[in-house]
C-alpha cells in the first residue's frame, strides 16, 4: 500500500529539504508538481559517487510524495555530450579503435563489443536504470540526444545566441578572476569528483567559442566527421545563418540554426537553460560544481537570461570505497551500484545514502567492513521495532526500507550477514549443507528453506566468492592435527574436554556462543555466565589463546569465522574428531 502521511519529523536532513523545496515550489510554480532533478553522463560505468547525484533528490522527492504532493524526479541523461576519452578496462573495447570516436556524441559511439545495446550511452544507461529499479527509485528519464536532435530546445538555443553578449559578460567575470589560493582540505577530494565537470562536458566545452567572430555559446557537431571539433565563424541573428569549420576534417558548412538540430549549447549555458526549461526547484551538485566560478555558481547568473531561477542545490561530498580502488569514472572497473547490489540488499545501500547529510562523505564497504555495517543495520532495525531508536535514525530507516509506493522486497528471515557469509564460505556452494547449518542456528525455529534467508544469503555468498581473497577463505581440516594435539599441555587438554562435554547440550548458535566464551571462565574458577565486569583482565587473554587453539585444530590457522558458526558448520561429529576425542 502507498505510504502517504504528513511528516512531522524535522530532525533529519531529508525532511528539512522537503520543507524548503515545497515552500519554494509554491512560490515559483503554485499548484504545479514539484520538480527535482539529477544529471548523469553515460560516458562510462556510472559509479557509486554518481549515485549520490540521484539518491539525494530521490529521497527528498519521496518525502514530498509521502506528504501527498505531486512531484517529478527528472534524470537528464547527458548522452549528447562529447565522447572525451576511452575509459580503461572496459570489456569489449579496444583503446585504439574506440579513440577514433573521440569528439562524437556518446549516442554516436558504438557500444562495447558483445553488448546488446545500440550505442555507448545506452549500454551504460541500461546498467544504471536496472540498479535504480532495484533501489526503488522512481524517475522520468530525459535523453539529451532526443531533446537536441528533435528541436525541443530550438527556441532556447536561438535565445542564447541572441543574448550571447550577455552570457559572455557573465562568464568574463570569472575568466578574469585569479584563482583563489587552495586551502588544505580536511579530506582529499575523490578523483571522480575532480573529473565530474569533465564527465558532464564542462571541461570539454569550456565556456564556448571565442574568436575573431566573437563569442558563441553553441557548438555544432560536424556534418562530415560527426565530431565537435568545430568553430563557429559567423552568425546572423536575423536569418539565423551559422557557418562553422571543423578542425578535425577541414569541413565547412553554413546552416540555418532555426532548422538545424545537430549541435548543443556549451555546458555552462546548457545546464541553466534546462533549469529554466524544466522548472527545476531542487538539484544537488558535487563539490567541484559548487566552487567559485564553477558550473553551478555561474549557472545561477546565466539562468536569469532564460527567465528562470537557480534551484536549491546542496553540495554533496564524495563517496569513498573500502576494499576496492578509489572510484574514478575515467577508468573501467570502478564500483557501480550494480556491483554493490550484488553483495548487499537495496535497503542497506539506500540507508548509507539516507543517514548522512549530502555534505558528509562516507564509505561503501566491499571488504570485511560490510559485516560491521550489516550488524549496525540490524541493530537499528531492532531498535526501531522496539521503539527505542532516535527520531533521525527512525527516519533514515524508514527511507531505507521503502518508498511512498510501499516497502521494498525483503529477506523473510534476515539472519546475521556475517553468519551467512561464514556459512557460504565453509560450505563452498553446497546449498544442502548451508541449509543444515542455518537450520541449527535456532533449533526452536529452524530454517525450513534457504529461500527464507534470501536474498541476503545470496548477497553474502556473492561477497565471499568475489571479494574475499583465496588465502582468507576457510578450509576445514580433513584430518586431526596429531602433532599439535600431542604437544598440548594439561590446561589446553582440559579446555578442549570442557568444550566437548558441552557440545551436545549447547548445539545452537546461542548455546555454542555461551560455551566457547565460558570455557576459559570455568577453567579460571568463575561461572560460565560471569560478566566482563566480574572477571579479571587475564580472562580475555585466556579466551584469545583458547580461540586460537580451536582455529588451529579446525582450520589450520589462528583466525577464521566466528567460532560458534564454524562449529555448527563443521558438524558435531567432525568437531569431536578434529579436537581429538
Amino acid at each position: 500500500m502507498p505510504i502517504v502521511a504528513q511528516s512531522t519529523d524535522t530532525t533529519d536532513w531529508v525532511s528539512r529539504f522537503a520543507d524548503e523545496v515545497i515552500e519554494e515550489s509554491e512560490r515559483r510554480a503554485p499548484g504545479k508538481p514539484v520538480v527535482v532533478a539529477s544529471g548523469l553522463s553515460p560516458s562510462g560505468p556510472i559509479h557509486l559517487g554518481n549515485l549520490r547525484e540521484v539518491m539525494t533528490p530521490h529521497l527528498v522527492a519521496d518525502e514530498i510524495r509521502r506528504r501527498g504532493h505531486q512531484v517529478r524526479h527528472l534524470i537528464s541523461w547527458d548522452d549528447y555530450d562529447r565522447y572525451r576519452k576511452v575509459p580503461a578496462g572496459i570489456a569489449g573495447v579496444d583503446q585504439a579503435e574506440w579513440a577514433e570516436h573521440i569528439g562524437k556524441p556518446l549516442t554516436s559511439v558504438p557500444a562495447p563489443k558483445g553488448s546488446e545495446h545500440p550505442n555507448w550511452a545506452e549500454h551504460f544507461k541500461a546498467a544504471m536504470t536496472e540498479s535504480l529499479a532495484e533501489l526503488g527509485v522512481e524517475f522520468d528519464g530525459i535523453s539529451q540526444t532526443e531533446q537536441y536532435t528533435s528541436g525541443a530546445y530550438r527556441e532556447q538555443i536561438l535565445h542564447a545566441m541572441r543574448h550571447r553578449a550577455d552570457i559572455d559578460a557573465i562568464l568574463d567575470q570569472y575568466r578574469t578572476k585569479k584563482a583563489p589560493a587552495k586551502k588544505q582540505q580536511q579530506k582529499a577530494v575523490d578523483e571522480a569528483e575532480l573529473e565530474a565537470e569533465e564527465g558532464s562536458g564542462a571541461a570539454a566545452e569550456d565556456d564556448g567559442s571565442s574568436g575573431s567572430a566573437g563569442y558563441f555559446p553553441y557548438k555544432p557537431y560536424c556534418g562530415d566527421c560527426g565530431k565537435d571539433l568545430t568553430t563557429v565563424t559567423s552568425y546572423d541573428d536575423d536569418t539565423t545563418e551559422l557557418t562553422y569549420t571543423c578542425t578535425a576534417c577541414d569541413f565547412t558548412e553554413t546552416v540555418r540554426l532555426s532548422e538545424f538540430n545537430r549541435g548543443k549549447l556549451v555546458w555552462k549555458v546548457d545546464w541553466p537553460m534546462r533549469w529554466a526549461y524544466e522548472g527545476v526547484i531542487f538539484e544537488p551538485s558535487g563539490v567541484d560544481h559548487s566552487s567559485p566560478g564553477s558550473s553551478f555558481q555561474v549557472g545561477g547568473q546565466i539562468v536569469g537570461i532564460f527567465g528562470g531561477e537557480r534551484p536549491i542545490g546542496p553540495m554533496y561530498a564524495f563517496v569513498g570505497i573500502s576494499g576496492m580502488a578509489k572510484m574514478s569514472s575515467s577508468r573501467g572497473g570502478v564500483p557501480t551500484p550494480a556491483d554493490a547490489l550484488k553483495i548487499m540488499e537495496p535497503q542497506l545501500l539506500r540507508w548509507l545514502y539516507a543517514r548522512r547529510r549530502p555534505n558528509q562523505s562516507f564509505k561503501i564497504a566491499f571488504d570485511q567492513e560490510i559485516q560491521r555495517l550489516y550488524d549496525e543495520w540490524d541493530k537499528l532495525g531492532a531498535k526501531v521495532a522496539e521503539g527505542s531508536a532516535l527520531p533521525a535514525d527512525i527516519a533514515a530507516h524508514t527511507r531505507a526500507v521503502g518508498t511512498a509506493a510501499g516497502e521494498l522486497p525483503k529477506t523473510p528471515r534476515p539472519l546475521p550477514y556475517r553468519t551467512l557469509a561464514s556459512v557460504a564460505d565453509i560450505t563452498a556452494g553446497h546449498s544442502d549443507q548451508a541449509l543444515r547449518i542455518l537450520s541449527e542456528l535456532d533449533p526452536e525455529q529452524p530454517l525450513a528453506s534457504l529461500d527464507e534467508a534470501r536474498p541476503r544469503y545470496d548477497k553474502a555468498e556473492a561477497w565471499i566468492n568475489t571479494h574475499v581473497p583465496a588465502d582468507q577463505r576457510t578450509v576445514v581440516r580433513e584430518e586431526p592435527d596429531a602433532e599439535l594435539l600431542k604437544s598440548l599441555d594439561e590446561a589446553s587438554r582440559q579446555s578442549l574436554r570442557l568444550l566437548l562435554d558441552g557440545l551436545a547440550e549447547q548445539w545452537s548458535l546461542d548455546g555454542l556462543t555461551h560455551l566457547v566464551y565460558g570455557v576459559p571462565k570455568v577453567q579460571a574458577g568463575f561461572p560460565a555466565d560471569a560478566t566482563p565486569k566480574e572477571l579479571p583482565a587475564e580472562i580475555k587473554t585466556a579466551q584469545r589463546t583458547f580461540f586460537a587453539l580451536l582455529y588451529h585444530l579446525l582450520v589450520g590457522r589462528d583466525t577464521g569465522p566466528r567460532l560458534p558458526t564454524l562449529l555448527l558448520a563443521v558438524g558435531q561429529d567432525r568437531v569431536r574428531r578434529l579436537l581429538g576425542e
